[in-house]
């Protein structure tokens, strides 16, 4: 089963569970949350990443990646001249399968993505649980801190797109990690990160300014 969505190119990857808070000043994207507020809840776009080009400007994304994210809308704010301050939370992965631009603005025929725990996820929640103690704690260190003690979520699924969006990676790393198929799978791919990341900040600090580590990763 396929479903019409409107489409959003970003030049950044939206797991499910993250906050996304967009300024929207473009004429496509006003008549997008226009069209969306004439709609029933939950309200949702289609968030894709930009393999090649740009986001503003008609056309200026030239190659988007196959695996997006819904995000649904939980804030509008309308401004006097049309601009939207929207708040956004990522909700469930799809891949495209067809686009279409017969309207201002994107769509795209997507499917869903199922999210499976994969098989024996434990060990490799473990590993990243650790090494994200570790992670942190070298952030710290680095000058990033003191950072606020944060519980990672206990279920695999969730765990694995907190940890994808805590880590400063470049696009497509990103979005590699939101397209693995299961949760176990993901988190085998992050505890090699994490295990790399590590390594870096051992012989050069730096302060990467992830997601996860300024809260606005939610599990809601």
């Amino acid at each position: 089963m396929t479903e019409r969505l409107a489409l959003f190119p970003l030049g950044t990857v939206l797991f499910p569970g993250l906050v996304l808070p967009l300024h929207l000043f473009e004429d496509r994207y006003r008549r997008l949350v226009a069209d969306l507020l004439e709609q029933p809840e939950p309200r949702g776009f289609g968030v894709v990443g930009i393999e090649l080009g740009h986001e503003v400007g008609e056309n200026a994304a030239h190659r988007l990646a196959e695996v997006g994210c819904v995000a649904e809308l939980r804030e509008v704010t309308p401004h006097p001249d049309g601009r939207y301050d929207i708040v956004a939370v990522g909700t469930r992965r799809f891949r495209v399968k067809e686009l279409d631009r017969s309207r201002p603005y994107l769509r795209g025929e997507v499917e869903f993505l199922p999210e499976e725990p994969g098989a024996d996820p434990a060990p490799a929640a473990a590993r990243v649980r650790r090494l994200f103690r570790r992670y942190r704690q070298r952030l710290g260190a680095a000058g990033a801190g003191p950072l606020e003690e944060i519980e990672p979520p206990g279920d695999p699924v969730a765990l694995s797109y907190a940890i994808a969006a805590s880590l400063v990676l470049d696009g497509h790393e990103k979005q590699r990690l939101l397209e693995h198929e299961d949760a176990a799978l993901r988190l085998e791919a992050e505890s090699d990160l994490l295990a790399r990341e590590n390594r870096i900040l051992d012989v050069l600090p730096m302060i990467p300014a992830g997601q996860f580590l300024d809260g606005s990763f939610t599990p809601n």
